[in-house]
């Protein structure tokens, strides 16, 4: 196995997981399999508690794992798919050595960091490495593995030694660090100080582990005359600088790479030019530049909880740019705190609830994604309500679909106070409640996690025909609270239809309004699944549907 090990210097949020993916991708187009490990070294198990205004949002992966987020650049960009041990926490290693050591294999020994720490880290990392997560027989021919943090940082100590030991053990050829740093720019006179990446560098290398390639940051291209310093000062060769300036969009960063010769020098350190071809980037050039030509642009509202740090829906942003993409429209993403359109808002901050309205009544279709907590739910009702009655697009993702529900027991059945369980536990009409599934995590036990079965009940449905006639899709799911089966048949009667449920049908997964243009809700979480070129199909139906192509679309399909 080859390992290839990208490291942070500086500043955290450099964009070390767009960095760590695009050169999967480039190793990828040169015929090479890949796999990748993101290592955080936080306390926490998983991302799973991890508020996502804190951390952006948590991905969930089939296997129910709950992860960072740079996991899903990783599937996305890979199109692989991971497992929950693919995201290495300090607390998981802990966990395990623990455990381990209450089992008693330590056979009496003083457990220290070193070596019971660190071995754990090695073993879950060569253990890991070697399963495959694209499909085919056999383990990858490159592993990817990103450290999270900068170097330096306490926490990430550590796994700096296991991967130096790592690096030891596995012998040059097997082993290249590529270490992502910033080049800021100060002052007037505008000059690329290379000082921080120096001290960055002899950090590392007083730790035991030397770069091989820099990947420097910076708002413009790197000067000829900043390479040579950083050369000369950090003891890598000029052409391994690589230089990942801000582009138009993430998808540039490949190119960016490739045309570098990121791939050679990666390749020649890992003894593999033999193996390896030229890289083919053809889909992925096509795909960039197409995305930078496009001019006309579709408006969604996107009514959520967390839109202050647009990280919380990174996922359900990266859907709606794959199925906009596919209908040649650059995405317009209007964020709406859902408080803001709340009745109470109105007396509270007039300006911003006026705003507010104003921005969700000129969006061309309305999206309200998960989320968790009481905070914003009168409002994302109201969105609802909204986009139903004026038969604006409206699609509702697991809270969203939830949303939709006690909105039409409100508005359409008449019951005033219509609620879920998780908001007014004494509701004397819970249309949504607590439905407890036996899970794989220590969370209680009560998370619907990972990917489960949806069966769809008829195949004359929208979402039946975007999924292509399927009977059943496999999507994953991250919730505890479902749409109570006892009503279902009051809701149907008056015109809200399930059109898809899980196999034992006392889940409600997909619904549909038939009277609508566009009104679905799912329980599940489509955005996860969705890749470049592949857009998921929810999405898809939404954006067909704002742009009037909808009906065009479905007849051709």
């Amino acid at each position: 196995m080859k390992y290839v090990l990208v490291t942070g210097g500086v500043v955290s949020g450099l964009g070390k997981g767009v960095t760590a993916s695009s050169i999967g991708v480039v190793l990828k187009a040169c015929g090479l399999r890949v796999t990748s490990i993101k290592i955080d070294p936080y306390l926490n198990t998983d991302a799973g508690t991890m508020s996502p205004f804190e951390h952006g949002e948590v991905f969930v992966l089939d296997d129910g794992g709950e992860v960072d987020l740079d996991l899903g650049n990783y599937e996305r960009f890979l199109d692989v798919t991971l497992t929950r041990d693919n995201n290495i926490t300090t607390g998981k290693i802990y966990q395990s050595v623990l455990e381990r050591e209450r089992r008693g294999d330590y056979l009496g020994k003083t457990v220290q960091v070193v070596p019971h720490i660190t071995d754990a880290i090695k073993n879950w990392v060569e253990s890991v490495a070697v399963i495959p997560v694209d499909g085919k027989e056999g383990p990858a021919d490159v592993c990817v593995i990103e450290l999270g943090g900068t170097v330096g940082d306490i926490e990430s100590m550590p796994f700096i030694e296991a991967l130096r030991q790592l690096s030891f053990s596995v012998g040059q050829d097997n082993f290249c660090l590529i270490h992502v740093s910033l080049i800021p720019v100060l002052g007037v006179v505008g000059e690329q100080k290379t000082k921080p990446t120096q001290h960055s560098v002899r950090e590392l290398r007083a730790l035991g582990l030397t770069p091989h390639l820099l990947a420097c940051r910076s708002a413009q291209p790197l000067l000829q005359n900043t390479k040579e310093k950083l050369s000369q000062f950090c003891h890598v060769p000029a052409s391994n600088i690589l230089n990942i300036h801000d582009v138009p969009n993430i998808w540039h960063v490949p190119l960016l790479l490739r045309n570098q010769n990121a791939h050679y020098a990666i390749l020649k350190q890992l003894n593999y030019l033999s193996v390896a071809t030229s890289p083919d980037l053809q889909e992925w050039t096509t795909r960039a530049e197409t995305y930078d030509n496009l001019t006309n642009s579709v408006r969604i509202a996107m009514v959520g909880k967390y839109v202050g740090l647009t990280d919380s829906y990174l996922s359900v942003v990266k859907a709606l740019l794959h199925a906009c993409i596919a209908c040649s429209l650059k995405p317009s993403v209007d964020w709406i705190a859902a408080s803001d359109l709340e009745n109470d808002s109105a007396k509270l901050t007039p300006e911003a609830h006026a705003a507010a309205w104003e921005t969700l009544r000129s969006a061309a279709c309305v999206l309200v994604p998960g989320g968790f907590g009481d905070r914003g739910v009168e409002g994302m009702i109201l969105a609802a309500k909204y986009a139903r009655e004026n038969h604006v697009p409206y699609l509702g993702i697991c809270l969203g679909m939830q949303i939709s529900v006690i909105e039409f027991a409100r508005s359409v059945l008449g019951l005033s106070r219509a609620n879920s369980t998780e908001f007014d536990n004494s509701t004397p009409d819970p249309v949504v409640i607590f439905m407890p599934e036996g899970s794989r995590t220590h969370m209680g036990s009560t998370m619907r996690l990972g990917s489960r079965r949806t069966v769809f009940q008829t195949l004359d449905c929208i979402t039946s025909k975007l999924y292509h006639n399927s009977e059943y899709v496999e999507e994953r799911h991250r919730h505890r609270y479902e749409v109570n089966p006892d009503i279902i048949g009051k809701l149907e009667e008056c015109g809200l239809k399930f059109v898809g449920k899980d196999e034992s049908e006392r889940r409600m997964e997909i619904l549909e309004l038939p009277s609508h243009p566009f009104y679905v809700g799912v329980q599940f979480h489509p955005e996860f699944k969705s890749r470049p070129g592949r857009p998921s199909a929810p999405f898809l139906g939404l954006i067909l549907a704002a742009t009037g192509q909808l009906d065009a679309y479905l007849g051709k399909h």
